[in-house]
This record gives C-alpha cells, structure tokens and sequence, in this order.
C-alpha cells in the first residue's frame, strides 16, 4: 500500500515537473516573439 502511494507521489511531481516546463517553454516562445515584434 505505502509502495503505490510512493508511486503516485513521484507520478504527480513528475507531471508538475512536465508542466512547469512545458509553460516555461510557451512563456519564452512568447517573449522571443515579443522582443522580435518590439525590435523591428
């Protein structure tokens, strides 16, 4: 029983992780598009 609950606890960090970056990624993507728009 603690073993799955182990599991499901480093499966849920593993998807905030995934998240995180994921947003992380999408924020940059904005902000490149953005300097690029504001340095024309």
């Amino acid at each position: 029983m603690d073993k799955k609950q182990s599991d499901h606890e480093v499966n849920l960090k593993g998807t905030l992780v995934s998240v995180f970056f994921v947003g992380i990624v999408i924020v940059a993507m904005w902000v490149a598009v953005y300097l690029m728009y504001v340095a024309r």
